[in-house]
């Protein structure tokens, strides 16, 4: 059964309830909650998203709550709890649906090393992915958003998860993320988007997320080859250009962009090495979208 096959009076009880068991590509998450800006961001975002109905386990147990202390009525806010801990400060009661989607990722970021967590967007065309590691302000979310309303499929808008074993990409196909102006971009961009209501003034400036294609979240469990990786950098009135750049400084900048690349040690630059050295890498500098993605959809395959 999917989220979308409850009422918002059934959402609501289960997350206020026992909690709602939202299975996110290789995770599930045990999300309770009685704010209604959380089951509205997760009826209209999650909807096409599976539930697991029969299963006592989950990955990750949230609760997204006012603090019981006198600011729940002075000043509202509210706590993200994780496994009955609060690794973050309160924010405003009104970010509350923000902060379960980062509360989310940190989840997956901070636990999850049967990965090399890589800190990027990433989607699939024929079977490869593109891996592309951004730093914030780099256009990274906007092209991503972009790129699966043209053809490309969503493995996920932050976490590049590389598989151990084959170094496969493993889709986390999830919201994705948009700020400030990128928003309108992307409302101009693709009119059928749905994004949800903007979030105004959190640490990140203004806020909203795009529901993730559907496609993407039935094919969570099929993985893709890295292809490419790909550092794009949005500049106002600049040409589209891809530029190559070599592979050594490639793997070092990957390396500054994940979580965990130090944790795994070792095995952690062994599976870098190998992806970066089946990748073609490159430098992608663009302002207009329609340039980009005629760029992307000519992209070659890497040479055997």
């Amino acid at each position: 059964m999917n989220v979308s096959a409850l009422t918002a009076a059934e959402l609501g009880r289960r997350l206020r309830g026992c909690g709602l068991s939202l299975r996110t590509g290789a995770f599930v998450a045990l999300v309770r909650s009685s704010v209604p800006s959380v089951a509205e961001g997760i009826g209209a975002l999650y909807a096409d998203f599976p539930l697991e109905e029969n299963s006592d386990f989950a990955d990750f147990h949230i609760g997204l709550e006012p603090p019981r202390d006198l600011r729940r009525w002075i000043y509202p806010q509210i706590v993200f709890d994780f496994d009955g801990h609060a690794p973050f400060k309160p924010l405003p009661f009104d970010q509350a649906f923000p902060m379960f989607e980062w509360g989310l990722n940190w989840c997956v970021s901070s636990h999850s090393h049967q990965y090399l967590i890589i800190h990027a967007a990433v989607m699939e065309k024929d079977g490869f992915a593109v891996i592309m590691p951004a730093p914030p302000g780099s256009g990274k979310s906007t092209l991503c958003a972009a790129l699966v309303n043209r053809g490309w499929r969503l493995l996920s808008d932050e976490l590049a998860l590389i598989r151990k074993d084959d170094g496969q990409a493993v889709p986390l196909p999830r919201p994705v993320s948009l700020k400030n102006a990128s928003i309108e971009v992307i409302r101009n961009f693709e009119p059928t988007a749905f994004i949800n209501r903007e979030c105004r003034d959190t640490i990140k400036g203004t806020v909203a997320h795009m529901k993730p294609p559907r496609d993407a979240v039935l094919r969570a469990q099929e993985t893709a080859k890295p292809g490419w990786v790909i550092f794009p950098r949005y500049r106002k009135d600049a040409a589209t250009v891809l530029q190559a750049r070599p592979k050594g400084g490639t793997l070092m900048a990957v390396a500054d962009n994940a979580f965990n690349y130090s944790l795994l040690g070792t095995a952690g630059f062994h599976m870098l090495a190998d992806m970066i050295d089946a990748c073609d890498c490159y430098d992608f500098t663009y302002s207009n979208l329609d340039q980009a993605i005629e760029v992307f959809a000519a992209l070659q395959p890497p040479a055997p």
